[in-house]
């Protein structure tokens, strides 16, 4: 989805509103894809003094696979990012602070992928406490004690062990 925003960094127009679905199904982790379904994005920009804003939603349902006991679950994305927009800058070392726009359109698919990225935890869990599997039997801990040995020697002093 490119929207076009010259007539907004020119200042003839104040404000445009967009809306559609983007996909983002080329983005994998662990080479699952993470958004097999369009996302819902519904935003404006806007031109307020000169300042350039983008504000923007996504609306979308992510499934994963929790990264400590393998369970199914479903993140549901509903969030709002914000950049201020502009045509050049003086200084290169900026690019981190503002969305910069030089030919007077902007890819919303590539900013909300940089952005939800971003905003994604690097390990995506079922719960919070959540206990993971056993390294003996693999049993989801979560669902109660496998009754495995968890007294585990040091490989190094295994020899110690078997002298007591």
């Amino acid at each position: 989805m490119v929207i076009d925003i010259r007539e907004i960094l020119s200042g003839a127009s104040s404000e445009t509103a967009f809306q559609g679905s983007i996909d983002l199904s080329n983005l994998k982790r662990h080479k699952a894809v993470l958004f097999p379904q369009l996302l819902a994005v519904k935003g404006e920009v806007t031109n307020r003094a000169d300042v350039v804003t983008l504000r923007y939603q996504i609306n979308g349902d992510m499934p994963y696979l929790c990264d400590r006991c393998l369970m199914q679950c479903h993140l549901d994305i509903n969030k709002e990012f914000s950049h201020t927009v502009v045509k050049s800058l003086e200084d290169e070392e900026l690019d981190d602070i503002f969305l910069v726009c030089p030919d007077g359109t902007l890819d919303i698919e590539e900013i909300a992928t940089s952005d939800l990225l971003l905003y994604l935890p690097s390990k995506l869990l079922c719960r919070e406490d959540c206990k993971g599997l056993c390294s003996e039997c693999g049993a989801n801990l979560n669902e109660g004690d496998c009754g495995c040995n968890k007294k585990v020697i040091d490989p190094r002093l295994q020899k110690l062990a078997d002298l007591l």
